[in-house]
């Protein structure tokens, strides 16, 4: 069924609305400052993509590889691609050379946009023993291509493939024949608990999507998105997709580690983020508060309490607060909580998108007290991102994950599994029917692996299926629950509950270093390495004191009996983390063996 998608003509049709209007921000960082991009600039920019791309004979379908960190271009690159009905597929800015051989082999990839230093490097490596590709295109100019390389382009020199020639109506060919089962994107999942599969997102799965979205987002072309996760991660490439089908602007964070310095500079009115960032800003701003003088601890208490009462407990649940309280949150918005988001470069907060992980109940809390609207969501890169989200005109209960969208059916199967069909769900993996077969039933209910249940609307996740642990008395735990619950503590950056096959819960725990630094200094503990200082007794004590206090209101089979502080943060370059920052519990079961292993001894 021929079906001209949006998202194939997207761009131009907001150029021929928003002209000269910005479209997309970059920190220019030779000027030291942000400098926008139109949306007519943005047109012209993916027509001469799409040109480029017919130049280099990318046939219809085709799949084309972008390997880099959030950069203008990785835009260009989506949209050109869609306006002659290529697929893009984008790898992890930080993918290994592994990873992208495994990718550029299942599908068969002969041109690979990539980035900086690091992915040329890499991907070049690649290129030399995959013979089926033919080069690679360079964003940034200041990359050194190897001696040898008399293939590769830089991106200009891409573009001007095409100059000089007309391939307009070639171009409007394709649109004409686009199909609502069009492959858009190939998204290849992390892979943790197996091989890494190609999802499928089709044309009718964005429509489906953009439909969806309308009334369930108060989005309008007046805010100003900040791009903060990676354009390969679906949550990320959806809402920017879907803030420029309603004309948001967005402001593109190129490194993770500049995200609070950009949120100054920029001051967004939105940003979508996993839980991890806001337990990043809870952490900070209690040790704001534990740092400050008796007067302003109490102010900031104060503020977060009346917040908690006026926005949790009353409007969260649609009720009108008392007017008393009305007037004594209207103070401190305007004095405590105007400068905790001023110092953030939240001042301009509209709302927040939050999905990708379970959100502790205090960090939720937090965060609305101190009046940032918040928007909790589920998803899966198999759903185009959202499957549900907190409406804003409706009463949400803290620890849901908000309502399904139009068009979403949601069912539970065995265990409470979370069931979806709709247009937004994906038909399957790319090149892996058996997986398929498993993950979607005979009824066409693809199988989410997320137990949870519905109440009043609203939908709740109670754990990961596939993720439960049994221990050797036949006790199932869920460690992703357990991981969010202690992880709010100011000393533990970080945590991975041990249980699968145990007689008991025990814990690798990663900490906060300095601040670990700084109370073995206050207490005299001498130590002549991090190494030293994790295995100190009083230590390792001080940790399992914090976390007996956490685990008070758990059952006794849940709560951790033993820990070790590791030395050293996880790492992805070592396997212990995927692209996207979950745990590889098998590889840390393998590399950490010996110091489990003597967490179970008698």
């Amino acid at each position: 069924m021929q079906n001209p998608s949006p998202i194939s003509t997207l761009i131009q049709s907001q150029a021929a609305v928003y002209g000269k209007r910005p479209a997309m921000l970059y920190r220019d960082d030779n000027e030291q400052r942000w400098k926008g991009i139109s949306w007519e600039k943005f047109a012209q920019t993916v027509s001469r993509v799409s040109a480029s791309l017919l130049e280099l004979g990318v046939g219809v379908q085709e799949n084309v590889a972008i390997f880099s960190q959030n950069m203008p271009q990785c835009m260009y690159v989506d949209f050109g691609s869609y306006g002659i009905r290529a697929v893009t597929i984008p790898f992890y800015a930080t993918s290994s050379e592994t990873q992208v051989k495994y990718m550029v082999s299942d599908a068969k990839i002969r041109y690979i946009f990539v980035g900086e230093q690091y992915q040329y490097d890499t991907a070049y490596r690649v290129l030399k023993i995959e013979h089926h590709m033919q080069r690679l295109i360079i964003f940034d100019p200041s990359v050194r291509k190897d001696p040898q390389d008399n293939v590769s382009l830089y991106f200009e020199e891409f573009l001007a493939l095409s100059d000089g020639k007309d391939h307009s109506e070639e171009i409007q060919k394709h649109i004409s024949e686009v199909e609502e089962d069009d492959l858009v994107n190939i998204l290849y999942t992390s892979g943790t608990t197996g091989i890494s599969k190609g999802v499928m997102l089709t044309q009718r799965m964005y429509n489906a999507a953009f439909r969806a979205h309308v009334g369930a987002l108060p989005l309008t072309d007046q805010d100003l998105s900040m791009s903060f996760l990676p354009f390969t991660h679906v949550f990320e490439r959806g809402w920017s997709y879907l803030c420029f089908k309603t004309g948001c602007p967005i402001a593109i964070n190129q490194r993770p580690q500049d995200i609070l310095q950009s949120l100054r500079e920029v001051h967004p009115t939105c940003m979508c983020a996993v839980p991890r960032f806001w337990e990043k800003v809870y952490a900070g701003v209690q040790e704001k508060i534990r740092t400050s003088s008796p007067m302003q601890r109490k102010m900031l208490e104060d503020a977060l309490e009346v917040g908690k009462a006026y926005n949790v407990d009353y409007k969260m649940r649609g009720l009108v607060p008392p007017l008393t309280l009305k007037m004594r949150y209207l103070f401190y918005e305007k004095t405590v909580i105007a400068l905790l988001l001023k110092t953030l470069g939240l001042e301009r907060g509209h709302f927040f998108p939050v999905a990708g992980a379970a959100i502790p109940p205090v960090i939720e809390e937090f965060v609305r007290s101190a009046g940032i609207m918040m928007v909790i969501g589920y998803g899966l890169t198999e759903s185009t991102a959202t499957v549900s989200c907190d409406r804003w005109n409706k009463p949400i209960t803290l620890g849901s994950i908000g309502r399904p969208l139009d068009g979403v059916q949601v069912k539970f199967g065995e265990n409470n599994e979370i069931l979806l069909k709709g247009d937004t769900i994906t038909q399957g993996y790319y090149r892996k029917a058996e997986i398929t077969a498993m993950a979607i039933d005979d009824e066409g209910w693809f199988h989410t692996g997320d137990a949870g249940y519905m109440k009043d609307g609203e939908l709740f996740m109670t754990e990961r299926l596939k993720d439960l642990f049994k221990t050797s008395n036949g006790k199932y735990i869920a460690p992703q629950m357990l991981e969010s619950k202690f992880c709010v503590d100011r000393y533990i950056d970080q945590i991975v509950i041990i249980a699968d096959q145990r007689k008991f819960v025990s814990a690798l725990v990663i900490p906060d270093y300095g601040l670990l630094e700084d109370l073995a200094k206050k207490r005299g503990i001498a130590f002549n390495s991090r190494a030293e200082l994790c295995n100190n007794e009083r230590i390792v004590q001080f940790v399992m004191d914090r976390i007996e206090t956490i685990q008070q209101d758990l059952a006794s089979y849940e709560q951790v009996k033993r820990i070790t502080i590791l030395p050293e943060p996880l790492s992805m370059e070592r396997g212990e983390l995927t692209n996207t920052l979950k745990v590889r519990r098998p590889v840390l079961n393998e590399i950490y063996k010996k110091q489990i292993d003597k967490m179970y001894e008698e």
